[in-house]
C-alpha cells in the first residue's frame, strides 16, 4: 500500500512540475508538488465535467460520448495548466514575476470563464427551461406578426374580409352587397314618399267622410262646398299615392335587379378568392409550423445563454448567485497559477536551488562537451588538410618525373636525329639511279633518302675498328 500511494505521489508531483532527480535530493518540496498536482487534476475533473454538460447541450449527443469528449478536453486542459505551471521558474525579480504572470493568469481566467459557463448553466437548469420555453412563445409570437406584414400575404386580411363579404352576399341574394346602397337608399326613399302620400289620402279621405256626415269641419251634412273642396283634396292625393306607388315600384324592380347581378359577380368570384386564400393560408401555416418545429428544439446553450442573462436581468439575486458561482469556478482555474506565482515571491526553496544548481552544472557539462567537440573536429579538420596537401604534392611529382621523361626523350631522338644527318651528309655521294632516287628527289626529300639508303646498305657502314 506505501508503494502504491508513494507511486502515486510521485505521478502527482511529476504532474504538478516537478523534477524526480531533484525531488530524490530534495524530498521535503514533495509534498507542495503534490499539492499543485492534485490541484491540477481537480481542474481537470471540473473541465471534463463542463465539456460533457456544454456537449450534451449543444448537441444532445449519448452521455457516454459526451463525457468521452470532455475527458479529452480534461486532458488539453490539465496539460495547458501544467504549461503555465512549469513555465514559471522560480524568479527574485518582481517585475519579471510579473511580466510572466499577466499572461498565463489571463489565459487561466479564460479557461475558468469557459469551464464555469456550462457548469453554471445546468446548476440553474430548472430556472432555465422555464425562461426557454417563455422565449420560444415570444419568439413564435414574433414569427406570425412578422407573417401577417411579410410582402407574400400582405392582402391575406383583405381577402379574407372579401370571401366573408362575397358569402354573405351570396347567402342574401345580393342583399348584402354593400355596394348597393345607394339603390336601397332609393328603394327606402320611395317607399318612405308612398307610405306618406298614402297617409296624407287617408287622412284626407277620412276628413271627406266626416264633411259628407256632417261629423266634424262644418258640421252641416252633405255635399256642400267643404264636402266638395275635400273630396278634390282626396282625389288630388290619390294621384299623388299613384305616383309614389310608381316610383316604389321602380326603385323596388331596380333594388332586385341590381341584388341580382351582385349575387352573381360574387358568386362568380368566390371560388377564385376561396383558392387563393386557401393556398395563401396554407402557406402561411406551413411557414408557422416549420418555424415552431425549430423554435422548439432551439434550447441549446446559446439559448441557454441568452435565457440565464435575461434572468439576471430581472432577478438581482439570481444573477449575484451566478456571479459567485462563475468566481468559484474561475477561482479553482487560476488557483494552481495563483499559487506558483506567490511561491516565487518568496525566498528560494532547496528545491529551487538545486534545480538551479542541476541546469547550471548541466549547462557546463554541455559546453564542456561543445569544446571537446570543437577541438576533435579541429583536430580532424587539419589531419584532413595535411593528408589533402600530401596528395597533391604527390601529384605534383608525378606530372613534373613525366615532364622530365617526356623532355629527355625528345632531347634524346633530337640528338639522333642530328647525329644522322651528320652521317649522311658525311657519307659519298651515289648515283641517283643507285639509291632508287628519281630526279625530282632533292632537298630534304633527297636527304632522308640518303640518310634511309646508308642505313640499308651494311657494306658502306664502317667498320668500328677502323
Amino acid at each position: 500500500m506505501a508503494a502504491w500511494q508513494r507511486r502515486l505521489g510521485d505521478g502527482l508531483a511529476v504532474l504538478g512540475g516537478a523534477r524526480p532527480d531533484v525531488l530524490e535530493v530534495a524530498p521535503g518540496a514533495r509534498p507542495r508538488f503534490v499539492a499543485l498536482g492534485g490541484v491540477l487534476l481537480s481542474t481537470g475533473g471540473l473541465a471534463v465535467v463542463s465539456m460533457a454538460f456544454a456537449v450534451a447541450m449543444a448537441l444532445g449527443v449519448w452521455w457516454p460520448l459526451a463525457l468521452l469528449v470532455g475527458l479529452g478536453w480534461g486532458a488539453v486542459v490539465v496539460n495547458l495548466d501544467r504549461m503555465l505551471l512549469v513555465g514559471m521558474a522560480h524568479d527574485a525579480s518582481l517585475r519579471r514575476n510579473l511580466v510572466l504572470a499577466v499572461p498565463r493568469v489571463g489565459l487561466a481566467l479564460i479557461l475558468g470563464a469557459v469551464i464555469a459557463t456550462p457548469l453554471t448553466l445546468q446548476v440553474f437548469s430548472s430556472e432555465i427551461d422555464t425562461e426557454v420555453k417563455a422565449m420560444q412563445v415570444e419568439a413564435a409570437d414574433a414569427y406570425r406578426e412578422s407573417l401577417e406584414t411579410d410582402a407574400r400575404f400582405a392582402g391575406l386580411a383583405e381577402l379574407r374580409e372579401e370571401v366573408a363579404l362575397q358569402e354573405s352576399i351570396v347567402a342574401s341574394g345580393g342583399v348584402a352587397d354593400p355596394q348597393l346602397a345607394v339603390v336601397h337608399g332609393d328603394a327606402t326613399t320611395a317607399q318612405q314618399a308612398y307610405d306618406a302620400a298614402l297617409v296624407t289620402q287617408r287622412e284626407l279621405e277620412a276628413k271627406a267622410q266626416c264633411e259628407l256626415d256632417g261629423t266634424c269641419g262644418t258640421g252641416d251634412a252633405g255635399t256642400g262646398q267643404a264636402y266638395v273642396e275635400a273630396r278634390a283634396a282626396a282625389d288630388a292625393q290619390a294621384a299623388v299615392v299613384a305616383s309614389a306607388r310608381s316610383a316604389l315600384d321602380t326603385a323596388t324592380a331596380a333594388a332586385s335587379a341590381a341584388e341580382g347581378r351582385a349575387a352573381e359577380l360574387a358568386s362568380a368570384s368566390l371560388e377564385t378568392d376561396r383558392a387563393e386564400l386557401s393556398r395563401l393560408t396554407a402557406e402561411q401555416t406551413r411557414l408557422q409550423t416549420a418555424f415552431d418545429a425549430t423554435n422548439e428544439e432551439s434550447a441549446g446553450i446559446l439559448a441557454r445563454l441568452e435565457a440565464l442573462d435575461r434572468l439576471g436581468d430581472r432577478n438581482a439575486t439570481l444573477a449575484a448567485a451566478q456571479l459567485m458561482l462563475s468566481l468559484l469556478f474561475m477561482s479553482i482555474e487560476i488557483l494552481p497559477v495563483l499559487m506558483k506565482l506567490l511561491l516565487n515571491f518568496g525566498p528560494p526553496s532547496a528545491y529551487d536551488k538545486l534545480a538551479a544548481l542541476r541546469d547550471s552544472g548541466d549547462v557546463e557539462i554541455e559546453e564542456l562537451q561543445k569544446e571537446s567537440r570543437l577541438t576533435v573536429a579541429a583536430a580532424r579538420e587539419e589531419m584532413l588538410v595535411m593528408a589533402e596537401k600530401e596528395r597533391i604534392d604527390r601529384q605534383k611529382a608525378a606530372i613534373v618525373a613525366r615532364r622530365e621523361t617526356a623532355e629527355a626523350a625528345a632531347r634524346a631522338e633530337r640528338a639522333a636525329a642530328v647525329r644522322a644527318a651528320e652521317r649522311a651528309a658525311a657519307a659519298p655521294a651515289v648515283e641517283p639511279a643507285a639509291d632508287g632516287l628519281r630526279p625530282w628527289d632533292t632537298g630534304p626529300m633527297r636527304l632522308a633518302r640518303s640518310v634511309l639508303g646508308a642505313r640499308r646498305r651494311p657494306s658502306d657502314r664502317v667498320p668500328a675498328g677502323v
